[in-house]
């Protein structure tokens, strides 16, 4: 049913023939197929009502598709925020972003997550070490000098090391994000998530009273060979200046502890003292508080000034709604607010002034925070109690995650309660709902004890989905900030996405499929050889050899060398790749390649106004030839007459008079008439090229 088709279905007008043959055959007497006989009507209505049924048979509803994707295990994948680190510049004093802060660029905005403090800290300067004597990457430090650097020299060894030199420190416990930027000379396929990385590990210190402390790193950037964050965790002792160097600094030390590279790092740019945003609007957003007399909200949002504040008075039971005391003396469910500065909101609730305050229990208070559009349409309607009652949200595409609803209910005083849901939470009696997030509307599928109760959103963020990945080097603007400080991305975003549709779904179970999991074709062998997880695969052709069962496989890394051998690492790699993947009696040959100078003698008569183009006719020949930096494959036949043809096609040649090529060496490839056929694992490049160039005279 998720891939079927029904080849057998028949049309109305088949259905009716058929039908009106087998008449006959139950009866002599009706003889009148006329169309006005009623007979003939009734018998039209009945094929009709059939060929409805027959085509409802084979529409599968949404739902139905949902749950037979989730038996062969494929369900929607979730909506995520796109994630973005920024660097702030010109920070001269600390400054405290709040809660739900907002970075616009364009149409869209990203916000902070959380309380964020931007503190004066800047990274100073980058040195590498080798063998005693440092060396100064610090322009790796300046955006506006992109010049890259080898920070641990042309051959990477055990104990080289780079410092990365700052102003300043996070506190102890605290944690320093670095973004590294690589050059991104070869397309290495992604790291696995789990696992050791197979080229390099680093050791990471920070420069304390103690000396150098390890300390715990997460590297996303794989020791240098991709572009990526480091978050560093800072050690409980204090930071202190290191007088290693010619100016004593901040210090964490990258040290490698094995270096077995394939591609040496070289860096870019080093970018530090970041802190994350996600591409998300915050529309109205629910705060929890656990303790009464420490409520201290600091929200963007809170400005707006509109602000439901809810409090449990029991254990276990519903909340209360509070409203702001106008008057020291006023009885009631009322708190007390403070403010200091901009954001920042205390809330304090005193029973011997107003007669209620909230109770000392889990989640004993929730102040729900809206902006005016939210506030504008933030009630949804009653709870009616059918099966799959639906309510329209007054936005789309809500970031599943931040959304939650609060029910107003009466209690058996008449009084109002109030209670908190989100989506897809089984309790006993509970309200039980669905969140559609792309198309704004929730379904209720068990009301419980809700049946009569009013709905209201009580947290809700939307979100641009994949339009949030935007490139790196972007320029995003904030209010609410001293004057002067830029803020900017020195990573792309990542991430963004909107919840998976069920035909997405369906289109991936079917992509699935086909996806080569067991090898079996010659094409099987070099997709997955081409993915192979850590690894610059540059080109890979694959030789069935039926007659002793064999799968031959040559492979081109693409590493820094112009012509690399296959080292014993990757065709270690690439062999345990591919041992989970053959077919149990096939057996399997990793071949490095072989590469072969093509020599090339020609004359060539050129058109009198074109007087200096013997360059730009051996840069022709060279294109044609090399196999190296081209999408001619191992084994691709070198053919005579597209060589011939491409110096002919050039403006400034009249006629090729004479050309020849020739293999330097006939074991690795071989002359036939005029084609040259390369071995099986052999990559042709230029070799020496001769020409003589006259001048065509009529």
């Amino acid at each position: 049913m998720l891939n079927s088709k029904n080849f057998k279905k028949k049309t109305f007008d088949e259905r009716f023939q058929e039908a009106l043959t087998q008449i006959p055959l139950y009866t002599d007497e009706w003889t009148n197929f006329n169309a006005s006989d009623p007979g003939i009507t009734i018998l039209e209505s009945l094929t009709a009502f059939e060929t409805l049924q027959a085509d409802m048979i084979d529409q599968v509803s949404a739902p139905i598709l949902q749950n037979l994707l989730r038996l062969v295990g494929f369900s929607s994948r979730k909506g995520r925020c796109a994630r973005l680190l920024l660097a702030a510049e010109n920070v001269s004093e600390p400054v405290y972003l709040p809660a739900n802060q907002q970075f616009r660029i364009g149409d869209l905005c990203f916000e902070t997550n959380r309380l964020t403090l931007l503190n004066t800290g800047r990274l100073t300067g980058v040195y590498g070490k080798r063998d005693g004597v440092f060396y100064d990457y610090s322009y790796l430090c300046e955006k506006e000098i992109p010049v890259p650097g080898f920070v641990f020299g042309e051959y990477p060894k055990v104990a080289d090391s780079v410092y990365f030199c700052a102003s300043t420190l996070p506190e102890p416990g605290e944690e320093l994000i670095l973004y590294i930027n690589v050059a991104d000379r070869y397309n290495r396929n992604d790291f696995p998530e789990k696992g050791r990385n197979t080229f390099a590990e680093m050791k990471w210190e920070c420069y304390t009273d103690q000396g150098f402390v390890e300390v715990p790193v997460r590297d996303y950037s794989n020791c240098f060979l991709m572009s990526g964050e480091i978050r560093i965790r800072m050690p409980q002792e204090q930071a202190a200046l290191c007088p290693d160097l010619k100016e004593p600094a901040y210090v964490i030390r990258a040290t490698l502890t094995r270096a077995d590279y394939d591609v040496r790092p070289k860096l870019v740019e080093v970018q530090g003292f970041l802190f994350e945003v996600w591409q998300k609007k915050t529309l109205s957003v629910c705060s929890t508080f656990h303790k009464p007399s420490n409520v201290r909200l600091f929200s963007d949002l809170a400005e707006e000034g509109y602000v439901h504040v809810y409090a449990r008075e029991e254990k276990g039971a519903s909340y209360r709604r509070y409203e702001y005391a106008t008057r020291p003396d006023i009885q009631g469910r009322y708190y007390d607010l403070t403010r200091e500065g901009y954001g920042m909101q205390i809330y304090s609730f005193d029973k011997k002034r107003h007669g209620y305050a909230p109770e000392k229990v889990k989640n004993a208070i929730r102040i729900v925070v809206y902006t005016e559009e939210m506030m504008r349409s933030y009630s949804l309607g009653k709870v009616m109690g059918y099966d799959n009652q639906k309510l329209k949200l007054p936005v789309k595409h809500v970031v599943a995650d931040s959304f939650s609803i609060v029910a107003k209910r009466l209690d058996e005083n008449g009084e109002a309660i109030y209670d908190f849901v989100r989506p897809e939470r089984e309790e006993d009696g509970n309200l039980y709902y669905h969140l559609y997030e792309n198309e704004g509307t929730i379904s209720i599928e068990d009301a419980g004890a809700f049946i009569g109760a009013e709905l209201y959103i009580a947290g809700c963020a939307i979100t641009n989905g994949p339009e949030g990945n935007i490139r790196s080097g972007s320029t995003f603007t904030t209010e609410h900030v001293p004057s002067g400080i830029r803020f900017s991305n020195p990573g792309a975003g990542s991430g963004g996405c909107f919840r998976e549709r069920i035909a997405d779904v369906r289109k991936r179970f079917l992509d699935d499929l086909f996806t080569p999991y067991t090898a079996v074709t010659a094409d099987d062998y070099e997709k997955i050889v081409k993915h192979t997880p850590q690894l610059c695969i540059h080109k890979v052709k694959a030789n069935m050899d039926e007659e002793y069962n064999r799968v031959r496989i040559a492979v081109k890394p693409g590493t820094d060398e112009e012509r690399p051998c296959l080292s014993d690492t990757y065709r270690k790699i690439i062999e345990q790749e591919l041992e989970h993947r053959r077919l149990l009696t096939t057996r399997i040959e990793i071949i490095s390649p072989v590469y072969e100078p093509v020599d090339v003698r020609g004359t060539i008569y050129v058109k009198p106004v074109y007087k200096n183009c013997k360059e730009q006719i051996e840069q022709v020949i060279r294109e044609q030839i090399d196999y190296l930096h081209s999408d001619r494959n191992f084994g691709d036949i070198l053919r005579f007459n597209e060589v011939f043809h491409a110096i002919e096609d050039l403006e400034c040649v009249e006629f090729v008079y004479a050309l020849s090529l020739q293999p330097k060496h006939s074991n690795q490839a071989k002359l036939k008439e005029t084609d040259i056929y390369p071995a099986f694992n052999c990559l042709l490049y230029p070799g020496t090229i001769v020409l003589e160039i006259d001048i065509h005279v009529k």
